[in-house]
This record gives structure tokens, sequence and C-alpha cells, in this order.
């Protein structure tokens, strides 16, 4: 019998555009993207998501044993509000990453009360539907800057090699003033391409310089007037490690101006 612990394969990062909170329950590519993600990747022990949707001026971690359901949205259909997503929490792996965060220089924080927004749980539903992985979310800072959330990804890339998945959730492009809200199929804005065809391509070639400078390319302050969406790419980004490239495993616009790519990020 063969009593050795099971082999831990590296995960990469990834990150997730998560598009409206209508994406937990509608028909679309981003929905059977994600429905088939889940079973591509090796199972992982635990899952940490930085959300766009939990913001704290500190790196805060959620420490809570079983965390709540945070429907965080109004004015959806009312089946959207009874959706749970019993996952349990992880407050030792909290604990520990919250420890490697201060190593690394930031003034992490434990929570634990803070459930689970729908950045967090509207994707892994999708990709986990059993909510059988522990989860613990991470907070992003829009106050701060993509190269500070790309450090504390670095500080987060060891996790990768110890069975945690390593997700951001937020959106490649995110202005809801924008959005035709009426045509879900609206072809994309050229703003739109303008602004996510070049940081698209410098994701896939590994050109952190010019990810990072992201307020140089066009119309980028039009794709991201605020930035609570945009930076949990950069932890991804970050956790991939040195020297990580881009694998863009999904694309997709809806409403003319919300683009939702997703990436994994590892240096294979």
């Amino acid at each position: 019998m063969n009593l050795s612990a099971p082999a831990v394969h590296r995960l990469p990062s990834l990150f997730l555009s998560h598009g409206s909170p209508m994406l937990a329950i509608e028909d679309s590519p981003t929905g059977r993207f994600l429905d088939r993600l889940g079973g591509l990747l090796h199972r992982p022990r635990a899952i940490l998501v930085a959300s766009a949707h939990f913001v704290h001026a500190r790196p805060t971690l959620t420490a809570t044993p079983m965390p709540e359901t945070i429907h965080d949205f109004g004015g959806f259909p009312e089946p959207l509000y009874r959706i749970r997503y019993p996952t349990a929490g992880a407050p030792a792996l909290a604990h520990d990453i919250a420890e490697r965060l201060t190593t690394a220089g930031f003034d992490a924080h434990e929570d634990g009360h803070h459930g689970l927004d729908h950045g967090v749980w509207v994707p892994l539903r999708r990709m986990y539907p059993a909510s059988d992985i522990p989860v613990v979310a991470l907070s992003v800072n829009p106050s701060q800057s993509a190269e500070w959330h790309y450090r504390l990804g670095r500080a987060l890339a060891p996790l990768r090699d110890e069975g945690v998945l390593v997700v951001g959730s937020g959106g490649f492009s995110h202005n809801l003033r924008a959005l035709h809200w009426q045509h879900a199929q609206a072809a994309a804005y050229p703003w739109v391409t303008a602004f996510t065809d070049p940081l698209r391509a410098a994701l896939l070639e590994g050109d952190v310089a010019t990810a990072l400078d992201w307020t140089s390319l066009p119309h980028a302050a039009q794709n991201h007037p605020t930035t609570e969406h945009l930076y949990p790419l950069y932890v991804a980004l970050g956790a991939g490690g040195e020297g990580a490239r881009g694998r863009l495993l999904h694309r997709d616009v809806e409403m003319g101006g919300l683009a939702l790519d997703a990436f994994a990020f590892d240096t294979a």
C-alpha cells in the first residue's frame, strides 16, 4: 500500500472577468467557459480570490470558517438573491497568507466575519458548483497602483506550489455607464478594442512593464474610470511568478463595453 502524500501540482494563477451578476444563472459564452474551466485544472486544496468587490485600505483576508454569500448588487431578478454558495472558509490558510504578506512588507489583516461577495462566488459557482473547496477572499485597494497589486501577487506566488488556486476576479474593461444594457451582443466599442488589444498583447508576451503602465494605453480611463476591476489582474499576474506570461483562456465582449477576457499566468 502506498501511504505517501498525493502529489501537489503547480497551478497557474488566473484572471477572470466576472461580468454582470447574471453570469451566475444565464447561459452565455463566458458562463459556458467557466463551466468547463474547473475540470481543466488540477483540483486545488483551496482557492484564494482577489475580488474587485472586496475593497480595503490594507490587504484583508476573509478568515470566516463558514462565510456567508453576499448579494452586493441591486436591481436584478429575485432568483439571483436566493443563490447561496455554501463553501467553507480556511481561517488557518488566511492566517498563513497574512503572515506571508506581512513578511513581504504589507500591512495585512484578517477579517473573521466578512463573507464572499459576488466577485468571488459568481465565477466559483460555475467552476466548482459542488462548493466543496475552501475559499479565502483577498481585498484590493483602488487608491494604490497596479505595481502595488503586482507586488502583492508576487508574495502569493509560492501558494501555487502548495495546491492553492490564486484567482484575480474583476473585468478586463469595466465602464458600466457606457454599456448597451439592452443589447448583450453589441459589438465592442472602438475605444474598448483600442485599450484591450495592446494590454492583451503585453500580457501574452510577458511584457510586465507595458502591462503595469496601463494608464498610457489608449482610452485607459474610459475603459476603467475606477480601478477596482482592473487591479485583480495584476494580483494574478504577480502570482504567476517571475517571468510569467499570460495564456488567453477566453475572450468575449458583452453590451459593447464589457470585455470578459480570462488569462492563466505561469512560467511554463
